[in-house]
């Protein structure tokens, strides 16, 4: 009896004779053989899949582009060279002396009692004979007379030249700045940003480095994407961007000039 195959298929037929055969368990002990191979075939299949899975995915990670990382360069300063001992500092040139004769007339200041000195100021018999000033000093009557002009004149055809550089946010007086601020600004991302589909479906999310220029008139130009996030958000970045209004401008000691500008713009999907 230990050598019996219940699932030969004579076995089978004699333990079914004179039955009927269209009963499901004919049927079922018929295919037995067949169902369980095909079960191990596909456990095995499945099971192969699965270990080969992490290696797989390592494989299509390494084929990715990988972002650049960001290496700080340590910077060490010199000390200031010493100071040369026999390098004297030359002393203070004296100016010539005026044409006219110059009597000791500073202007009055207000002092304490005690810091008052006893000097006698000039009368106006001396003021008539020589010019009032900080000194008293003879004068040359020999000596040129330096005409002074007036303040601001110069030439009548000067060309006036443009300031067209291109200066940094971070070290201007008066950095460029949306009309009602930066919350306004981000705002206005919001409210105008749509989520790329691509993007979505693969739950892409993170920031976008932008750059753009501030022009004198507030205008946005020459945007560019710093760093990139992929999956179309960059084009909407800059599709965003330039739908923004008019800036107030940078302002450099009193006017207008051009200003570079960096911010991220952030892509995150509503959980």
């Amino acid at each position: 009896m230990s050598k019996i195959d219940l699932f030969n298929k004579k076995w089978i037929d004699v333990v079914f004779e004179d039955k009927n055969k269209s009963y499901g368990a004919y049927q079922l002990r018929q295919q037995n053989s067949w169902n369980t191979t095909k079960s191990l075939l596909l456990a095995g299949s499945v099971f192969v899949f699965l270990f080969f899975v992490p290696k797989i995915y390592s494989m299509i990670k390494g084929m990715a582009p990988q972002e650049a990382e960001e290496t700080v360069t340590e910077v060490i300063m010199q000390p200031p060279p010493p100071i040369n001992p026999e390098v004297k500092t030359p002393p203070p040139v004296e100016p010539p002396p005026p044409k006219q004769d110059q009597v000791k007339f500073p202007p009055p200041i207000v002092k304490p009692d005690n810091e008052v000195r006893d000097e006698k100021p000039p009368t106006v018999e001396d003021l008539k004979k020589a010019d009032p000033g900080q000194k008293t000093m003879e004068g040359d009557p020999t000596a040129d007379v330096v005409a002074i002009g007036p303040v601001g004149e110069g030439p009548k055809q000067a060309v006036v030249v443009e300031d067209n550089t291109v200066y940094s946010f971070v070290s201007m007086e008066n950095p460029p700045a949306y009309p009602g601020g930066i919350e306004k600004f981000y705002k206005f991302l919001g409210d105008n940003i749509k989520y790329p589909p691509m993007a979505a479906e693969n739950n892409i999310q993170g920031n976008v480095f932008v750059s753009f220029t501030v022009e004198k008139d507030g205008a946005l130009t020459d945007i560019k994407i710093d760093r990139k996030l992929g999956y179309g958000t960059d084009e909407e970045a800059v599709r965003v961007l330039k739908l923004s209004k008019r800036w107030n401008p940078g302002m450099q000691n009193g006017k207008p000039v051009r200003v570079k500008y960096n911010i991220p713009i952030k892509f995150s999907l509503q959980q």
